[in-house]
């Protein structure tokens, strides 16, 4: 298997199947000048990455477990949210990739009937909808809106987008190592940022699918949908939803050759067809798709957007 074109799971993240848009044009560095605000300093070091857990899923590159050296880095609190999106949007112009291109995937659930009939759906996975004129600022399309979500995270944006938010933040995307090791809080080889049960006491510390998947979701935790950037307790660190609410663009290629030795400050293959992606969704659930676990990791490619899948930014320190 070649890992630089391996393809990853696609039960989790609609691959895009759209025709290329005009490029992507980057705003200039320096309008936010990399502030810290929001940010979380990180001293780095040596944790074990990835796992062996027999909830995984061994296709997807989780193990083997290996030692990775980290330095001192900065890392977002939580996902970028609507607001904070909207005003790298009102400074600089930035029109997404969805909006270039036309449509974005919504899950069939959160559609009236009438866009959900005839609306496109990949073969794979039929709970997801080609909706025209599905956008970050439209989540579902012509007629939404982003009232009440303001503080939630934004979504519909690419890792294109991302990578450019970033660049005008002052910032740059996390490297998978980075997230896993931000994400864990801690940690040590533990499935969740918060330990090994996923609902501890009966206490609910994130935002998944609950119910019978795709057809009926209880909304116990609180959710149907994506949930405030800060909702739950955040972990050792001080890190928010690392597990569910958002899947989150890693900076790496996608591969699933993972050396077995001591690697220190990894930045994936060079070269590659899809991006990481990492920390679940409000999609996810245990019946198909448990992806929510720390060490869970999947892929898309980099023009890649959907309802479900936003970002956080890092730093170096």
């Amino acid at each position: 298997m070649d890992p630089h074109d391996s393809s990853p799971p696609a039960c989790c993240a609609p691959r895009s199947g759209r025709a290329p848009g005009p490029p992507v044009v980057v705003p200039s560095p320096g309008l936010r000048t990399g502030s810290l605000d929001g940010m979380v300093r990180l001293t780095g070091g040596e944790f074990l990455m990835g796992t062996n857990d027999t909830e995984g899923f061994p296709e997807d590159g989780e193990g083997p477990v290996r030692p990775v050296r980290l330095g001192a880095f900065h890392i977002d609190a939580h996902a970028v949210s609507n607001d904070r999106f909207a005003e790298f949007v009102d400074a600089t112009g930035y029109v997404t990739e969805a909006e270039r291109i036309g449509w974005s995937y919504v899950f069939a659930g959160f559609l009236p009937a009438a866009l959900r009939r005839g609306a496109p759906r990949p073969e794979r996975t039929p709970w997801w909808c080609g909706v025209t004129d599905a956008r970050w600022d439209r989540p579902e399309g012509s007629g939404s809106t982003l009232d009440g979500r303001g503080d939630h995270p934004v979504v519909h944006t690419s890792w294109n987008d991302a990578a450019a938010y970033a660049v005008w933040a002052g910032k740059r995307l996390p490297t998978e190592a980075e997230w896993e090791y931000a994400a864990r809080g801690g940690l040590e080889q533990r499935r969740y940022p918060w330990g090994d049960e996923l609902d501890p006491d009966g206490a609910y510390r994130c935002n998944i699918w609950r119910g019978a998947f795709p057809t009926k979701n209880t909304s116990a935790d609180g959710h149907r949908g994506t949930a405030p950037v800060d909702a739950f307790e955040p972990n050792g660190y001080g890190l928010y939803n690392t597990s569910g609410n958002v899947w989150e663009w890693c900076a790496d290629w996608w591969t699933v050759d993972h050396s077995p030795g001591l690697a220190t400050n990894p930045k994936g293959p060079t070269r590659g067809r899809d991006k990481v992606i990492r920390g679940g969704s409000h999609l996810c659930h245990r019946s198909y798709c448990n992806r929510y676990r720390v060490a869970a990791r999947t892929a898309n490619s980099p023009d890649g957007a959907s309802g479900h899948t936003g970002f956080r930014c890092a730093r170096d320190a």
